[in-house]
């Protein structure tokens, strides 16, 4: 029988569905292999942009196929799920706050861990180009979409070689100067944030760079993404947190077909 993985939380942020660059099945193949009694979805879920612009022929059954993994976690696992919108996902602004069996659609939620409390949100308000530079933002997305066209197409030339994959555009981020002083400028803002509303750490997305540090005492812990990273946060019944990341365990869950992941989910 299956041995599965239990979190008492996971965090997922920026899965982008509606892209093609979304790594949907990965992202359904890790949940239909562990169990979590609350999963926060923070974020970025669904692309709202990319869809708007290619309408429903950018949404594939594999996006379903993700929801449907999602519900099965509710009803088998009895999973409590948070749904955090942010700005890709901002068309869900008439929904929030909504509550639907364990469903929940908020705009950013707090959660208790470890004896700390943690400020949840996906982290575009405090990203000045993505509330009051739209245009800029949207011209961002375009060369970041042609960089990952051009890191798809780089890790299938590595597939073939046996290489494993590597997120070229992670690289770059790590290399440009103003990338990483972009990366560094967010961590501290949201940190200084959470000092000033007196919590103990902040749990963020948006910039898909996984992180788990600390910033003079504030817990800072940011989900990554399932573009580049294919990472999220875990939480242990303890009130520990680690990043995983699904490359790193892939190899030790069941490979199956995405038509039986849902009949995996534990009863």
């Amino acid at each position: 029988m299956e041995q599965r993985r239990h979190y008492r939380t996971l965090v997922l942020s920026d899965i982008h569905l509606g892209t093609s660059h979304s790594k949907t099945e990965e992202v359904s193949h890790f949940l239909s292999h562990v169990n979590c009694d609350r999963l926060i979805l923070n974020g970025d879920i669904i692309d709202g942009w990319h869809l708007k612009k290619g309408g429903t022929r950018k949404w594939q059954p594999r996006h379903t196929r993700f929801f449907k993994v999602l519900m099965k976690m509710m009803e088998r696992q009895g999973t409590e799920i948070i749904y955090v919108r942010r700005n890709h996902d901002d068309f869900l602004d008439n929904l929030t706050p909504l509550t639907f069996a364990n469903l929940r659609i908020v705009k950013d939620y707090e959660l208790e861990s470890g004896g700390k409390r943690y400020f949840v949100t996906h982290g575009d308000i405090f990203d000045r180009v993505t509330t009051q530079m739209k245009w800029l933002a949207l011209l961002g997305d375009l060369g970041y979409t042609l960089l990952l066209a051009f890191n798809s197409f780089y890790n299938r030339y590595r597939v073939r070689h046996g290489k494993p994959y590597y997120s070229l555009s992670q690289h770059v981020k790590q290399k440009v100067k103003s990338a990483v002083n972009y990366i560094s400028d967010f961590e501290h803002t949201l940190a200084e944030f959470a000092r000033a509303r007196k919590y103990d750490g902040i749990i963020c997305g948006h910039i898909h760079h996984p992180d788990n540090t600390e910033y003079e005492g504030i817990h800072y812990l940011n989900s990554g993404d399932w573009v580049e990273t294919l990472s999220a946060l875990a939480e242990d019944e303890d009130g520990h947190w680690n990043i995983i990341f699904y490359t790193d365990i892939a190899d030790s869950l069941p490979q199956d077909t995405p038509a039986t992941n849902l009949l995996t989910i534990a009863s």
